[in-house]
């Protein structure tokens, strides 16, 4: 079942990221800021030409072969552990599908489209995709973690 449904989850959250992305594109012009959760955060519409939260500036060669490097390394190690832990591959599903919808923007635009900005703190304005690789790295690091604690060998 793990092998239908977790791409499946996979295809569904690059949907929803390409689709949210989009949706900014067409609804808010660029720079502009639009109260979504009054106190939490906004939507906005910036192009980001560097890495997660902006940093690393016009590297785009850069993040295309890292991103295509740590996608394969994911989706390899993926289909290996496919009758690991929920946690694992759940981690490993939101790194890859973030990954991708990065990815998917730089190819097609030269950039990424970044849209949340969280108004009751001063953070970077991201995107869902980097939601789902900064909360899959941590799930996949508590994965790994305690697996390593409960002895289970890779």
């Amino acid at each position: 079942m793990r092998k239908i449904y977790f791409p499946l989850a996979a295809l569904l959250l690059v949907v929803l990221d390409q689709f949210s992305k989009y949706w900014i594109v067409k609804n808010i012009s660029l720079g502009e800021v639009r109260p979504f959760l009054p106190g939490i955060f906004s939507l906005t519409y910036l192009q980001n030409n560097g890495a997660a939260f902006s940093m690393l500036q016009d590297q785009q060669w850069l993040f295309a072969i890292i991103t295509f490097i740590v996608v394969g390394f994911a989706v390899y190690y993926f289909v290996k552990h496919i009758k690991g832990s929920f946690w694992l591959l759940f981690g490993l599903l939101l790194i890859i599908s973030g990954g991708l919808g990065n990815f998917i923007d730089r190819l097609r635009l030269g950039y990424v489209v970044d849209m949340v900005h969280l108004d009751f703190m001063d953070f970077a304005i991201f995107n869902l995709a980097d939601a789902y690789l900064s909360v899959g790295v941590v799930i996949l690091f508590i994965a790994l973690w305690k697996e390593e604690e409960n002895g289970v060998n890779h």
